[in-house]
């Protein structure tokens, strides 16, 4: 770290002798102009890159494109009204869709004998999730040499949702032979998976009587955030057009969690019969008033940003 500081401090001085021609030798402009985009990355991975060479690993390995934040959304995506003006945007569309499948001998089946094989039941988890995250700002700039700083505020909004569907080859009825019961041998175990856990004698979701359940649904719907940042910060333009600079940000946000709806079958009763039940719980809400450094706060509302960033204009 200590070298990265120590490069950019050369990288200063360096151009420290023309701070104020604002043209290179082939008379590119240094700083941003009316109609120009920018976008930031992460300018660690570059800085240790270069500081390496300096003896800090043998095995130097090459620098990568990295998000701002932990919200891997654009944030530093900028349109430049006039010299001094720039309006920020960041976005995040995600989809996920995951099936894992999982085989169980078939516990009606009698008879089998070596060196046949039971007949195989397959049970299905279907995982679906999304999130939508989308920044939007106003950046003012000052400074007539290429150290400039700037300021501003930026609006967040951001929401996400997950679904998950179990289907058993082993189905369950309370008359079935052999099936008086949801247990390990009839049903697949998948927690862990997408980090969903199997519920399994929940005394909480069952009713009087109720063998253990296997979930058939889960449902964690409605999340929504907000917030609003206020920042300020600081780059300076080491050849035209590219920038090594960062700020930071306060700010107030709230999210809240929706509700999770899972729903569960199983045996039970004098005479086993099947029952489907279903489970809903109100996840609750989260408000902040923080710096954006305070990586506790709201997640994607108001994840960190003060890390060095470099800035492309084009």
């Amino acid at each position: 770290m200590k070298k990265s500081i120590a490069l950019v401090a050369m990288a200063f001085g360096v151009t420290s002798a023309f701070a104020q021609d604002l043209t290179s030798k082939k008379g590119e402009p240094f700083l941003p102009e009316a109609g120009d985009y920018a976008i930031g990355v992460d300018a660690n991975p570059f800085l240790n890159y270069v500081g390496n060479f300096f003896g800090k690993q043998n095995a130097n390995t090459a620098p990568t494109w990295n998000y701002l934040n932990a919200a891997n959304s654009i944030v530093s995506g900028k349109y430049f009204k006039d010299a001094t003006t720039a309006y920020r945007v960041g976005i995040r569309i995600g989809y996920d869709s995951k099936t894992t499948k999982k085989n169980l001998s078939d516990v009606t089946e009698t008879g089998v004998t070596y060196p046949s094989l039971p007949t195989q039941k397959e049970d299905v988890l279907k995982h679906n999730s999304s999130t939508i995250g989308l920044t939007v700002g106003l950046e003012k700039r000052k400074g007539k040499t290429r150290l400039q700083g700037f300021y501003g505020a930026d609006l967040m909004i951001w929401g996400s949702s997950v679904k998950d569907k179990y289907t058993y080859g082993q189905a369950v009825d309370g008359t079935t032979a052999g099936l008086t019961a949801v247990n390990a041998a009839n049903s697949s175990d998948f927690s862990g998976v997408n980090g969903v856990t199997n519920i399994a004698g929940d005394a909480n979701i069952g009713v009087a009587g109720q063998t253990s359940g296997r979930i058939t649904s889960k449902k964690v719907g409605g999340g929504f955030g907000f917030g609003v940042r206020a920042f300020i910060g600081a780059e300076y333009f080491v050849a035209p057009k590219i920038s090594i600079g960062g700020e930071f940000g306060w700010g107030i946000g709230y999210m809240t969690g929706g509700k999770t709806v899972t729903s569960v079958e199983s045996i039970g009763g004098t005479t086993p019969t099947k029952t489907d039940v279903t489970k809903t719980e109100k996840n609750g809400g989260h408000f902040v008033i923080d710096t954006d450094l305070n990586k506790s706060t709201t997640g994607s509302i108001m994840a960190p940003s003060a890390n060095l960033r470099l800035n492309l204009h084009f």
